[in-house]
């Protein structure tokens, strides 16, 4: 998670020298000048076919989960983070902007593979009890890689026309440590003996991941479970969409997932220099608050660690998505009277951090892990898969689209995201239930229970409506 983090933020601090760089090689090879529309057009593919090759990775994370296992498919998956690292790093070597191109698509694929299989891998070898702080520990790597990123590509260090396809180049380090580090790491208990039958190695891969020999407790309840879903067979995604009994927890999983990305958090992090720009700041203080925003991040996602298993993943994204949706009107009415007031400048700062903050503490890390928790083990693979294409979806159009929201809504652009944000809170609130401590086989209980009161409902009220034309005939 920690190359998602970095690859997301990488490409925003050395744009002007890349641009450089694509007009050098336009000219290179054509002998003339490049058009600056057809320099921004290759600077915008070369930014946004990261998402695109995202939402590939993410659309095939449940096939590859299934197919080699949680741990044998982040494995391979490192070959695409060499491989894309590769492409970025010699690009300028040979002068080729399609290799840039092709670099950010392939990277853009290995992060979108690790976003379904790592949380997936995860939820299923954590102990109950900390099966919460441990998916935060998804967004702390996320957090972790933004920060690096925005501070490595600092202009004295490497994001310069010199050093800058080494700064992209970096994301090698992550794959190859993985590739040394995963292989001592035991496959998942529950992928062993739920979708294998193979008891005597998920008993092992137990013992090394609670460090006892008393693993009974956890058989137990992975056979539970087994009992409980042997009906459910491993689904595909359409399969997925077409079951009723399951709709309610792919569309809150579909939901969690929209409420990260439509919050209005993207928008800060890929503009947030320009932001504060026009909220009064000089561009070098811009580029530091920026950096404090990266920062802000990383500290509350810490925070957060222990509170999710404490206070619970649906309480923490109501108290997130409120307290976004406050600062998020801050943010408004800061950028509208700061001609009128100096000090609404500051205002402006605090309001961001503080949006920043409730971000990471509930919607930055919850829709990850919940998603996860949701499903059984036979349509857990397609889920992840789907929740997965849906945010980097949602990704793609808030990088794409939020430019020419700026133009059109000026000081008024974070309204949009403070009505998405009230309607987010009000679905959590009424639809999304708490997950804390619960085993997966309560969690999915919890749904068949609501499916088979709405099924009651239906028989009583059709009772009913025969009833009545009875009694009118």
């Amino acid at each position: 998670m920690f190359q998602f983090g970095y690859n997301t933020a990488v490409i925003n601090a050395p744009q002007s020298v890349i641009e450089n760089f694509i007009g050098d090689c336009w000219k290179i090879r054509y002998h003339e000048n490049i058009d600056n529309s057809k320099q921004d057009l290759i600077w915008s593919i070369a930014v946004s076919i990261f998402a695109i090759g995202g939402m590939i990775g993410g659309f095939c994370g449940g096939s590859v989960g299934n197919k080699f296992g949680r741990k044998k498919g982040l494995l391979l998956n490192n070959l695409l983070g060499v491989g894309g690292a590769c492409l970025m790093a010699f690009c300028k070597m040979v002068n080729s902007f399609e290799m840039l191109i092709l670099g950010r698509l392939v990277i853009g694929i290995n992060c979108g593979l690790n976003t379904s299989l790592v949380p997936m891998y995860i939820s299923e070898i954590a102990p109950l009890n900390l099966r919460g702080g441990l998916g935060t520990v998804n967004q702390l790597a996320v957090t972790i890689g933004i920060l690096l990123s925005q501070v490595l590509g600092i202009e004295h260090l490497l994001g310069n026309q010199n050093a800058w396809p080494l700064l992209l180049g970096l994301s090698v380090v992550p794959a190859v440590m993985q590739m040394v580090l995963l292989p001592v790491c035991p496959e998942s208990p529950r992928f062993l003996l739920m979708s294998h039958q193979m008891e005597d190695d998920a008993r092992r891969a137990l013992r090394r991941l609670r460090a006892s020999p008393h693993v009974e407790e956890d058989i137990d309840e992975m056979r539970a479970e087994e009992a409980a879903s042997r009906t459910e067979v491993h689904m595909n995604m359409f399969q997925l969409v077409r079951n009723s009994s399951l709709r309610m927890p792919l569309t809150i999983g579909v939901v969690m997932h929209l409420s990260q990305q439509l919050s209005g958090i993207n928008a800060v992090l890929y503009y947030s220099t320009s932001l504060f720009t026009s909220a009064g700041l000089a561009e070098w203080q811009s580029k530091y608050a920026t950096l404090g925003v990266g920062a802000v991040m990383v500290v509350m996602t810490l925070v957060s660690i222990p509170l999710m298993d404490r206070a619970g993943r649906r309480t923490l994204h109501l108290y997130g998505l409120g307290g976004m949706f406050i600062f998020s009107i801050f943010i408004t009415i800061s950028l509208l009277i700061k001609e009128m007031l100096s000090w609404m400048t500051y205002i402006s700062v605090f309001s961001t951090l503080c949006f920043v903050i409730f971000f990471s503490v509930g919607p930055g890390s919850i829709p990850w892990m919940i998603t996860a928790e949701l499903f059984s083990q036979g349509p857990r693979p397609a889920a992840m898969s789907i929740a997965v294409l849906i945010n980097w979806l949602s990704n793609f159009l808030i990088g794409i689209g939020f430019p020419k929201m700026l133009d059109t809504f000026q000081n008024y652009t974070f309204l949009p995201f403070s009505v998405l944000l009230a309607c987010f809170w009000i679905f959590t609130y009424y639809k999304v239930p708490e997950t804390k401590n619960k085993t997966f086989e309560e969690i999915s209980a919890l749904f068949h229970h609501r499916v088979d009161r709405d099924k009651e409902k239906d028989l009583e009220t059709n009772g009913t409506n025969e009833n009545r034309e009875e009694v009118h005939l």
